[in-house]
């Protein structure tokens, strides 16, 4: 019984020990280290139980040895002295701390002992002063940054220097380079394995001594050295002399990477990138032709041993960016993620998932033009890359938690961390936790709930509602999880994988602020910073805590091989592949109770992907410099296939689609290649340089953009400055201005290939004038800016100032100015010092409100006297205009209350112009169209708002008698008038008329006819119109009154676009319809010329808009009426046309631009995509069409090329009184014409007076049956009796005059009537039969003696037979050197005697009394130069 009871007790008391036991250990232990201040590291050396806590506030060291549950003070490190703790990177063992003073410490054993080491300078402030050999044999090659100082009279001097040790420092470290911003070894990295020389270095130095204040960016090399810089290298990364420029130098990863700034003057401070694989070749860094690196606004994200990844800033906001990532030799960057997430500080929210290859979670600004455009608070979505960022998916949210198809799980990240370390992922395979929301964006991470994922981001579920800071240990066996939002005094933990959850009690009330592993998530202990909170807090204890736990005690046993699991990364739930490659990994199954002792190909770097999944290339390819080299079109390189494999991918066999494929040097013949750019903001000016590849574009938000390959590329100038306007020198086109808001500007002699700063004598006025005004001397510059114009407005005002040597010194001209300008141009010939300047003449107060009682006075001055003494040309006027040969001048006459035309020819003496009855300026609107054919087109307004028209008058050659050309001709509000010379072919002209004029002026509907003038506005008449349209139908209009019209430019968005162009004379183009009037223009049709508007035809439905290439070998139209994805090109002049597709977003084209001359291949279109901010440019290159070069003879007509003629519609083809053959391309001839030389025109003879060759004189004006009559009222000139041209006789005026630009002869004179003797010449009897007798006299007594003088000439003058004779000196030189200007005297007095004698029988003119037109009044023309 006893026994028995023993025996009872016994087993009872062993099921009791075992169940005690059991509940004790289902706890984990904690142990609580107070201190007074939170650490700035807590660092666990690698793999082992060693951890530092470094507290910067004391500047102490504490040492834990039992993964942080008893800590000390390091011994050997005295009080305050820890300024900085840095752990060896290759050896886990070893760690160092820097001090303020020459002396620091060193451990060898994981901080059990400190020893003392002593470097002759202070450590310099950067973020990494200590540089390791990765090699574990160099273990103790340590390189020491330091700053040395020298004292200077006023103060000290100081650079940075880097020493270096062999052994650890146990000797004194010796100095390795002076006047250093970085050195670094080669080997410092494990990834990084090049086959180079063990001891390499590199440093980033200044081949100038910092002491020579000469210490600047330009002077920033990279060298290397093997013998610790006893030698000394300059790397020139393979571009020589320009490899300066050295930011930094960096090892990441398998990439060595140097950084530079462009210090090239073209250049806007971009940096620049050179990788390299093996350091012996550096290539640069390519990046999409839109993505400049700029200073501050990029930066290399963490990569992968693959890849490199960068992330760029592409907007105006730092807000976020673009991630790029490059091939497998970090070479070609492609964009793999648009509108990534940054903070203020630069950090990106970019991260890779811990060992599981290729897998990254990132956060997308999903309203970044909200952001851009008004500071939108951002709306972040997370993505998830399966194959190394080559494509990107939502996260896919829990079970159970989305109803919508926008709906994803979104997680907090690298911007706004919670976490030391890694935010979302740890060592432990697969495992992967955030905090986050379910949603279509991210919510507060106050609002926000944890989740997690156990296959490395493919699926999640829900942990805790909150956010929650989280660490996994021992191998993701235990998860430990603690409330982030609020104080508490427990954790929770899982030991199922997340499965299920218990809490354990801390005993203290504290708030988390960190939560950390042993580094490689094996142990089972984890340390929990905290902040105590007051009310748990002993007076002796710190308010920081360390909180030890320890989940070894759970009592569990050790896993066995039933216990695990084989795990496969994978990218989807179909497939047991990630990157090409199984990826297995062996982890323990969730519900064990034991401890743990298809995508392959991406897109290549200039590709995009195309809409049917297939890469298309967006740019040229680069050929290596070792291909191609004969230049023959016809040579082959292996270029690109469009794809590459992704980096790392392991995938073998199968499709290779990466593999280079032949290619022609060239694209190929029929190829067009494309590039879109989009600019940020509008494009309000853009403008070529004459004769260039090179485009300035400004946008509305004041940047200025240069292109250098006809928009192919472009690169933004100075973005720090805000630019109002630029000008290209109209003389001098390889020159051009900048014009900031402030007094600095820019300009370039080189076309753009230099930029200088420059500053002018104050800022750019804001009262509506010309900055800038040129002249033909190109350094002559006048500047009108603000002066005075500070808050207050009390004197602000216009000055204008001038300079003769392009703004290096400046004159003041005028205060008070409207408008200033130079006075000479092509003509009149003055001087071409002289200024005329518009200005007030009460120069007091502020201009700003000034009216009309302060007259504007028109004054002109040199400046040869500083322009001090300045000559008053008029009282008041309304205004100036310096054109051509012409300056026309507004007289305000004040007495009347009217306005005067005043024309001069040479700036000094004005005459009035004279108009027909009702149609003077005084009671008129009017403006300058056009004087291209030595006379002036005026428009007078006939009718103002709100349907305006009016008269257009032409003038004589001297611009004084203005007589109507057309009638009723349309303007709109905004000025702009539909009247057009065609380039090329002076002479001829379009406009539209308005024919319902009562109708027009009750309801504001006009009716508008077109007409043309192939006699320089003589006469007008109507458009024939084709006899079918594009598609070979006849027009429904049959009536006599059909004809073509066309839309001017009263419809024209911009006002550049012309009906031709001057290199393809005689083609044009205009947007209209068939019928009695011109109808709407989204009812209109695109309709072509080549005979300068005689005959017409239909070539596209639909308006378009258009631009002429390579002399009309290309002809380029694109949709005018809505958004398009496509062009359409002809290389026939319209018989048939090709479309060119260039994007699969619509955009909606409003300009097409080419060189201006005419002579390339390649177009712009500007643009927008519909419903989003800034513009967009596509570059269009036809270069490849056809590589066959026209043949052309200039001497004979043929080849490729034919003469044409246009004509009036007459038996002999003439125009403009003469016959006049032109070159041109023929039209079904495939070929480019490039800078092929044409023929120059060639007048072959001047033509008979017809009645084409007549307009009407001053006062009268066309009836209905095309007669010139007198206008009623008017009155007929008195007649001229004047002759010209040596001419006898003198001709009563009639209704008509000849049009100053035809040159007929005979013929038809209507202009000439009766006829009368010149005044004062006698006419003889044998005045018709030749010559008197006089004349023939004198030509025999000229001849006699021009032939004595020769004769008597070369009878004097004997050449010696050697040098020695007497008659070679120098008097015989001389004499013979003036006999022939002796000869050119007596023939030229001889002629004039001559010349005198035979006009003996006529009176002599006075001079300057010559009229040069009939009807003109006399202009005195004086050369004042």
């Amino acid at each position: 019984m006893a026994a028995w009871h023993g025996t009872v007790a016994f087993v009872w008391s062993t099921l009791a020990f075992l169940y005690l036991g059991v509940v004790f250990a289902a706890d984990p232990e904690h142990a609580i280290i107070y201190f007074d201040n939170g650490p700035v590291r807590l660092f666990f050396f690698h793999d082992t139980p060693s951890a530092i806590y470094h507290d910067a506030v004391s500047r102490n060291i504490y040492i834990s040895q039992d993964e942080g549950k008893t800590w000390d003070r390091a011994d050997g490190i005295l009080p305050g002295d820890a300024a900085m703790f840095i752990e060896h990177p290759f050896n886990n063992r070893v760690a160092f701390v820097l001090t303020d003073t020459f002396t620091h410490y060193r451990t060898e054993d994981r901080g059990k002992k400190w020893v003392t080491f002593s470097v002759p300078d202070l450590v310099a402030y950067v973020s990494k002063p200590l540089s390791f050999h990765s090699d574990p044999r160099k273990w103790k090659y340590t390189l020491f940054q330091a700053t040395k100082c020298i004292q200077i009279p006023w103060g000290e001097r100081c650079q940075d220097v880097t020493y270096y040790t062999q052994d650890g420092f146990t000797t004194t470290p010796e100095v390795l380079q002076d006047d250093v911003s970085h050195c670094q070894f080669a080997h410092s990295s494990k990834d990084f394995q090049p086959d180079a020389h063990d001891d390499l270095i590199y440093c980033v130095a200044y081949d100038s001594s910092a002491i020579s204040d000469s210490r600047s960016i330009e002077h920033s090399r990279l060298y290397s050295s093997t013998d610790f810089f006893a030698t000394r290298k300059s790397e020139n990364l393979g571009i020589g002399k320009q490899a300066k420029g050295v930011v930094t130098f960096a090892i990441m990863s398998k990439f060595a990477v140097v950084e530079l700034k462009d210090l090239t003057p073209s250049s806007s401070g971009d940096m620049l990138l050179y990788v390299s694989v093996d350091v012996k070749e550096w290539v640069k860094a390519h990046f999409p032709s839109q993505v400049r690196l700029r200073e501050n606004t990029y930066s290399i994200v963490e990569s992968t041993v693959h890849t490199l990844a960068v992330h760029v800033v592409l907007r105006d906001t730092e807000a976020f960016g673009s991630l790029f990532v490059s091939d497998s030799n970090g070479t070609y960057f492609v964009e793999s993620l648009k509108d990534i997430n940054r903070n203020v500080v630069g950090y990106v929210d970019y991260e890779n998932v811990y060992g599981v290859e290729g897998v990254g979670i990132a956060n997308v600004v999903a309203n970044a033009q909200d952001v851009a455009k008004w500071m939108a608070a951002k709306q972040l979505r997370s993505v998830i890359t399966f194959d190394d960022g080559s494509s990107w998916a939502p996260l896919l949210a829990p079970s159970g938690t989305c109803s919508s198809q926008t709906c994803s799980l979104h997680l907090h990240s690298v911007s706004d961390t919670h976490s030391y370390g890694s935010v979302f992922s740890s060592p432990a395979p697969g495992f992967v936790m955030g905090v986050g929301s379910v949603g279509a964006m991210l919510a507060p991470y106050e609002e926000s709930n944890t989740y997690m994922s156990t296959d490395a981001g493919l699926t999640w579920k829900t942990v805790r509602e909150g956010p929650y800071k989280f660490e996994f240990g021992n191998s993701g066996s235990v998860i430990v999880i603690a409330d982030d939002q609020q104080p508490t005094d427990s954790i929770m933990y899982s030991t199922d994988m997340g499965h299920t959850w218990k809490t354990y009690n801390i005993g203290i009330q504290f708030r988390v602020k960190g939560l950390t592993a042993v580094s490689d998530s094996t142990s089972q202990k984890f340390l929990l910073l905290g902040q105590v909170i007051s009310q748990s807090q002993q007076p002796s204890n710190g308010r920081s805590a360390i909180i030890h736990l320890d989940f070894a005690t759970l009592g569990r046993l050790k896993c066995g091989p039933d216990d695990k699991e084989l795990w496969y990364a994978r990218a989807s739930l179909n497939s047991e592949c990630i990157m090409g490659a199984k990826q297995l990994y062996y982890r323990r199954k969730a519900n064990a109770d034991c401890y743990m002792g298809e995508n392959d190909y991406n897109y290549v770097w200039y590709n995009d992907v195309s809409g049917n999944g297939k890469c298309i290339p967006l740019g040229p390819e680069r050929i290596p410099n070792t291909e191609c080299t004969i230049g023959s079109p016809n040579e082959r390189y292996m270029g690109l296939s469009g794809y590459r494999k992704i980096p790392g991918n392991k995938c073998e066999a199968g499709i290779r689609k990466d593999e280079p494929v032949s290619k022609y040097s060239e694209p190929a013949e029929g190829e067009v290649v494309h590039l879109i750019h989009t600019f940020p903001s509008d494009i309000v000016q853009r403008e070529y340089f004459m004769g260039s590849k090179i485009i300035l574009v400004r946008l509305a938000d004041l940047s200025v953009w240069q292109s250098n390959n006809e928009g192919h590329t472009w690169v933004q100038k100075f973005p720090k400055e805000r630019f109002l306007v630029f000008y290209i020198h109209p003389y001098t086109p390889d020159r051009a201005y900048l014009i900031t808001d402030t007094n600095k500007f820019y300009y370039t002699t080189d076309l753009g290939r230099y930029w200088y700063a420059m500053n002018a004598p104050s800022p750019p006025n804001s009262f509506g004038a010309k900055v800038l005004h040129f002249q033909r001397r190109s350094e002559y510059i006048i500047w009108i800016g603000n002066v005075d114009c500070q808050p207050g407005y009390e004197n602000c005002h216009a000055q204008a100032q001038y300079t003769f040597n392009n703004g290096r010194t400046w004159q003041l001209v005028e205060n008070y100015v409207v408008d200033c300008d130079w006075a000479c141009d092509e003509e009149p010939r003055t001087n071409s010092f002289k200024i005329l300047c518009k200005s007030y003449e009460n120069k007091q107060g502020s201009q700003v409100f000034f009216g009309k009682e302060n007259a504007l006075q028109l004054v002109s001055g040199t400046n040869a006297n500083g322009f001090a003494e300045k000559t008053k040309l008029f009282d008041n006027v309304a205004g100036f205009v310096r054109v051509s040969q012409f300056l026309i001048v507004a007289e305000y006459l004040q007495t009347t209350g009217t306005l005067d035309l005043k024309i001069s020819r040479n700036g000094q003496t004005f005459t009035s112009a004279s108009f027909p009855p009702g149609m003077h300026p005084d009671s008129h609107s009017y403006g300058i169209l056009d004087i291209s054919t030595n006379t002036i087109f005026i428009y007078m307004t006939m009718n103002e708002w709100p349907t305006p028209w009016g008269n257009i008058l032409r003038s004589d050659s001297n611009g004084t008698y203005f007589g109507v050309s057309i009638e009723n001709v349309n303007r709109n509000n905004g000025g702009f008038i539909d009247f057009e010379q065609f380039a090329g072919l002076k002479g001829i002209a379009m406009a539209n008329v308005v024919t319902n004029l009562a109708e027009a002026a009750f309801t504001g509907r006009k009716t508008l006819q077109t007409r043309i003038t192939h006699n320089d506005g003589g006469t007008w008449k109507a458009l024939r119109p084709p006899s079918v349209d594009s598609l070979g139908q006849k027009y429904p209009c049959l009536s006599l009154a059909c004809a073509l019209h066309v839309h001017g430019f009263t419809e024209r968005a911009d006002a550049r676009v012309t009906y031709s162009s001057p290199s393809v004379i005689g083609v044009v183009m205009a947007v209209g319809n068939v019928g009695e009037a011109l109808g709407p223009y989204t009812d209109s049709n695109t309709f072509l010329s080549r005979d300068g508007g005689f005959i017409w035809e239909e070539v596209r439905k639909g308006p378009h808009l258009w631009k002429f290439g390579d002399s009309g070998s290309v002809i380029v139209i694109v949709n005018d009426e809505e958004p398009t994805d496509h062009v359409l090109f002809t290389t026939d002049q319209g018989l048939s046309w090709l479309e060119f597709k260039f994007t699969f977003d619509k955009i909606r084209v409003k300009d097409i631009m080419t060189a201006p001359e005419g002579r390339s291949r390649k177009f712009i279109l500007l643009g927008q995509y519909p419903g989003t901010a800034g513009s967009v440019i596509v570059h269009l290159d036809f270069s490849s069409l056809t590589h066959r070069k026209c043949l052309v003879d200039v001497k004979i007509p043929g080849h490729d090329f034919e003469l044409w003629s246009p004509s009036e519609e007459r038996d002999e083809l003439c125009l403009f009184g003469r016959q006049t053959l032109y070159h041109r391309r023929k039209r079904d001839v495939n070929c480019v014409v490039g800078h092929t030389p044409k023929a120059p025109d060639n007048i072959v003879r001047n033509c008979r007076c017809r009645s084409e060759d007549f307009e009407c004189a001053f006062n009268h004006i066309r009836n209905r049956d095309g007669e010139c009559v007198l206008i009623p009222g008017a009155s007929l000139l008195a007649p001229d009796n004047s002759c010209r041209d040596g001419e006898d006789y003198w001709y009563e005026r009639t209704a008509y005059r000849k049009v100053v630009y035809s040159t007929c002869e005979g013929g038809d004179r209507i202009d000439q009537g009766t006829q009368h003797p010149c005044p004062d010449i006698e006419v003889p009897d044998h005045a018709t039969s030749g010559h008197r007798a006089m004349f023939w006299i004198m030509v025999i007594i000229i001849s006699f003696t021009i032939t004595a003088l020769v004769v008597a000439w070369c009878w004097a003058i004997h050449l010696p037979e050697d040098d020695d004779s007497p008659q070679s000196g120098p008097g015989a030189l001389a004499t013979m050197a003036s006999v022939p200007w002796f000869l050119l005297g007596l023939l030229g007095v001889a002629f004039k005697h001559a010349r005198n004698v035979s006009q003996g029988y006529r009176a002599r003119r006075k001079r300057g009394a010559v009229s040069l037109d009939e009807d003109a009044q006399v202009l005195h023309i004086e050369d004042r130069e």
